[in-house]
Formats: C-alpha cells, sequence, structure tokens
C-alpha cells in the first residue's frame, strides 16, 4: 500500500452506510467502504493483466472455435 487517507462521510449518508455495512455483515464501517470502493475502482479500472472480452473472441477466432 501507498499509506493511508481518511474520509470524512458524514450525516444522512453514514447512517445509510452503517446500516449496509450493518445488514452486509463487514465487521466495521471501514471494511464495508475499502470493499466498495474495491469493487467500484476495478469497474472503472479493470486489472491490467486480465483478458478483454476482445482478446478471447479474437483468440477463439485463431483456433477456429467462432467465427
Amino acid at each position: 500500500m501507498f499509506g493511508s487517507h481518511k474520509v470524512k462521510i458524514e450525516g444522512e449518508l453514514l447512517e445509510k452506510v452503517k446500516q449496509c455495512s450493518d445488514a452486509a455483515g463487514y465487521e466495521s464501517i471501514d471494511e464495508f467502504v475499502t470493499h466498495m470502493l474495491e469493487k467500484e475502482t476495478k469497474k472503472i479500472l479493470p486489472d491490467e493483466s486480465g483478458t478483454s472480452k476482445e482478446e478471447i473472441q479474437k483468440r477463439l477466432r485463431g483456433l477456429g472455435y467462432i467465427e
């Protein structure tokens, strides 16, 4: 890790985060928020070492499995 950073969550949003964290069975709000941020950043910045759908299709075409 590169370090840590604190984020302030206040008011109604904090209450919703607490409810979601409890309902989902997380040990803490921090654990819940960290998991959600990891999940969302993967949607925006997919793992560069992963294989894209296009790359898989290209490989399957090369092998003659799809046209």
